[in-house]
């Protein structure tokens, strides 16, 4: 069983969560290929923008309970990765959309979260389910709590309440609900803007946004916004607005 297959054309990775008989669960396998396959293309030039999608009704259920009743004795749960793949996620040099066709819940809401990215079905139901379980959802925490508003995280949390796509929208988790027929239209939309942003300065720019730069660090910005517009990069986008062409950085269509 692959758990992810990768496809590629024209600058664009799609990582596909391929693990339908237990609705994409969050296993060590499955999280571990799509580690590895972050990080594969994250260290590929010819990578310009990832893709999360996937087989199946269901985005992803997460944490794969099977293996960690299993896995209880051992200490070896599933639960113990998932940093390791919402950071790979989240720190991937590339930019990375998540498109959401079917219901998340739990770790796989901190999986969209980690996203720079995200589109749903306006139908897809979410849920951070976690009390109800008895446990807690704090290692994604890291990626949901940034995108959402305090009063939505608060009541979400606590009360493990299933909510839609829309709603989803209007508190930050994704960008935008859309009808699932136009979901593919959003996805082509975001890739074809994003491969015309420089790789570097794309890298940096996600690094700017998990960072979240104050007044007290204005030194250190202009020194790196010098170093941005000195760079072979910088240099070949100025020329090409002034010559009005594209950047040399655009994928061949």
């Amino acid at each position: 069983m692959p758990f992810v297959n990768a496809a590629h054309a024209r600058g664009i990775t799609t990582l596909t969560l391929d693990s339908p008989h237990n609705r994409n669960a969050l296993s060590n396998a499955l999280m571990t290929t799509l580690i590895d396959a972050l990080h594969t293309a994250g260290q590929d030039p010819s990578v310009r923008v990832v893709v999360l999608d996937h087989t199946g009704p269901v985005f992803c259920s997460g944490a794969d309970l099977t293996e960690t009743a299993a896995a209880a004795s051992t200490g070896d749960m599933p639960a113990n990765l998932l940093g390791s793949l919402l950071g790979a996620v989240a720190t991937c040099p590339k930019p990375v959309i998540a498109a959401v066709r079917g219901p998340a819940r739990a770790g796989g809401l901190g999986l969209i979260a980690a996203a720079d990215l995200a589109v749903c079905a306006e139908a897809a139901t979410f849920a951070f389910s976690e009390v109800r379980i008895g446990v807690i959802p704090s290692l994604i925490s890291a990626t949901v709590l940034p995108r959402l508003s305090p009063r939505a995280a608060a009541e979400l949390y606590l009360t493990g309440d299933v909510f839609d796509g829309t709603r989803a929208a209007a508190i930050g988790l994704v960008n935008v609900a859309v009808g699932p027929e136009k979901i593919d239209t959003v996805v082509k939309s975001w890739c074809g803007s994003l491969v015309r942003g420089a790789p570097q300065a794309l890298a940096a720019t996600k690094q700017l946004l998990r960072q979240r730069p104050t007044l007290a660090d204005l030194d250190d910005l202009a020194v790196l916004s010098l170093e941005f517009f000195g760079s072979a990069e910088g240099r070949e986008g100025v020329a090409a607005f002034r010559e009005k062409r594209d950047p040399a950085w655009i994928p061949a269509t």
